[in-house]
């Protein structure tokens, strides 16, 4: 169905080829894990300079592992702790340029320097968030940002 993906245009239209993407693997299918077990596939061929892509969702007021691409991770992460926590409970994108400057910061994979979160929010509720690493500091940009923001949200549509 899928084929590795060279993508050749620029940063913004291989972002918008992506989710369109992301929108032909999920429509349809209305399983979550299905769903996030597909999107983090996606990224993870698309990105680069990453070393994890995934999700943690909403499970009893702690984030749990789910779907994703990468070295074994943390599987539960407390509400307000470390980047993903953090950006769960503010309801807002963290980009982050250095890791280990970041108060609190969760160390799953020692590689990782910088990282990007995203909250997944459903009909008003957190369902979780879409989490990538870097080995590279600085390595996400306010584009990177914004495209995966609408990767999200098409994510959303979805689940």
């Amino acid at each position: 169905m899928f084929n590795q993906e060279a993508y050749k245009g620029d940063l913004a239209s291989n972002y918008q080829l992506v989710t369109k993407q992301l929108n032909a693997l999920l429509t349809g299918e209305n399983d979550l894990i299905a769903n996030l077990s597909n999107a983090s596939a996606l990224l993870s061929q698309f990105l680069h300079d990453v070393n994890w892509v995934g999700f943690y969702l909403l499970k009893d007021n702690e984030l749990v592992l789910g779907p994703f691409q990468g070295l074994p991770a943390c599987v539960r992460i407390p509400l307000g702790r470390g980047v993903c926590g953090t950006s769960a409970a503010e309801r807002k994108t963290l980009r982050i340029e250095d890791v280990h400057a970041f108060p609190g910061h969760i160390a799953c994979d020692a590689a990782s320097r910088s990282e990007i979160v995203i909250p997944i929010i459903k009909d008003g509720n957190l369902v979780g968030v879409l989490d990538i690493d870097s080995p590279i500091l600085n390595r996400f940009t306010e584009q990177d940002q914004s495209q995966l923001e609408a990767f999200v949200e098409e994510l959303e549509r979805h689940i």
